[in-house]
């Protein structure tokens, strides 16, 4: 992505914030997919085009932006991942929340 970025001369568009509203948009965009159809229909349908298409492209795109601006933050995506889950891990243990969805504080 930054190799990407670079070849472009993007990095001057690519401050956090800005960053920060492309990923919001493409969330969104997956989102809107979704807006209507049936819960219980949702899954089904995911698995098949056009809608699986369309959701691997809009995807694609909130990872891409994630991605770059983790890079910008200087963040090491996964490792923080792979802390964050540890940490939800210790917070959540399963023999406490199996099948439960955790109440907010």
């Amino acid at each position: 992505m930054r190799v990407f970025t670079e070849e472009r001369n993007w990095a001057q568009f690519h401050d956090p914030k800005s960053l920060v509203l492309a990923l919001v948009g493409e969330v969104g965009e997956v989102a809107e997919l979704f807006q209507w159809l049936p819960a219980d229909k949702a899954l089904d349908l995911a698995h098949e085009d056009p809608l699986r298409t369309r959701a691997a492209e809009e995807l694609a795109d909130v990872l891409t932006y994630l991605v770059r601006l983790a890079d910008v933050l200087d963040i090491d995506l996964a490792k923080a991942a792979f802390d964050k889950l540890q940490n939800s891990s210790a917070r959540f243990p399963p023999e406490d929340f199996h099948g439960q969805a955790p109440a907010r504080s």
